[in-house]
């Protein structure tokens, strides 16, 4: 993927990250279609002009706000509801609210997978918002069918979903970060590697890589500091509500 036009200079390493993400997403995973991993993306960024979004945005409790989310998609509507609540309105997210996304039929596996393609396309889409650049086209879906692949060893812990113990990346998964330890943000996509894979290759070109994030003098060879980069970071979080 070439460059975004922009009079900001543009290192190659993020467009050519968010190329690998988003081949990624027109190729089936673990549970989803490529067509619906593409249709998942779609609804991503429909949620960002939805009027039902905005309005349980500013209502004391998103349930007290009925009506119909925006976009035609061929998801069903709780599967959109809940990419449109992950994308707007995450700080209220709760274990009863995703004990009862369960309840509705959608499991843990697919769960995982879903929030790993809306976290890929809000960082990307967020990167170009922030140049004024236009969103990145989607991509053509790749016909092929899930591999409905779990890590044998993701285990309930403290997270609403399985995750791969911080001791347990190895086999398929030892390129997902080096034992003893990495961060639950990480291990909360586990129960779907390639969804660490693309928060990885993201990290590594919107932030820092992930072997550095816990090496308080590293900046990565950015033109910020470490300390410039964490105070940009730390209130990016806070208007965004982000839980961490």
């Amino acid at each position: 993927m070439a460059a975004p036009a922009t009079d900001v200079p543009i290192r190659p390493d993020i467009p050519e990250a968010h190329r690998v993400v988003w081949e990624r997403i027109s190729r089936a995973g673990s549970w989803w279609t490529g067509s619906l991993r593409v249709a998942i993306a779609r609804s991503a960024r429909d949620a960002r002009g939805c009027a039902l979004c905005q309005s349980r945005k500013e209502a004391l409790s998103p349930q007290a706000v009925a009506g119909q989310h925006d976009g035609e998609t061929p998801l069903s509507p709780d599967v959109v509801d809940v990419i449109h609540r992950v994308t707007t309105d995450p700080g209220r997210l709760s274990r009863s609210w995703f004990e009862g996304v369960r309840a509705g039929g959608l499991e843990e596996g697919p769960y995982v997978e879903l929030l790993g393609v809306v976290v890929a396309v809000v960082s990307m889409d967020a990167f170009c918002h922030a140049l004024g650049l236009p969103f990145e086209p989607l991509p053509e879906p790749v016909a092929g069918e899930p591999s409905h692949y779990r890590p044998a060893n993701a285990a309930r812990e403290q997270a609403f979903v399985p995750m791969i113990p911080a001791r347990g990346a190895r086999g398929a998964e030892a390129d997902l970060w080096q034992p003893p330890r990495t961060g639950n943000v990480v291990r909360a996509l586990s129960l779907v590697p390639d969804a660490v894979r693309d928060l990885k290759t993201l990290s590594a070109a919107h932030y820092l890589p992930m072997d550095l994030v816990a090496v308080p003098t590293a900046n990565g060879g950015r033109a910020l500091t470490r300390a410039q980069i964490e105070l940009v970071a730390g209130r990016v979080s806070a208007i965004n509500e982000c839980f961490y």
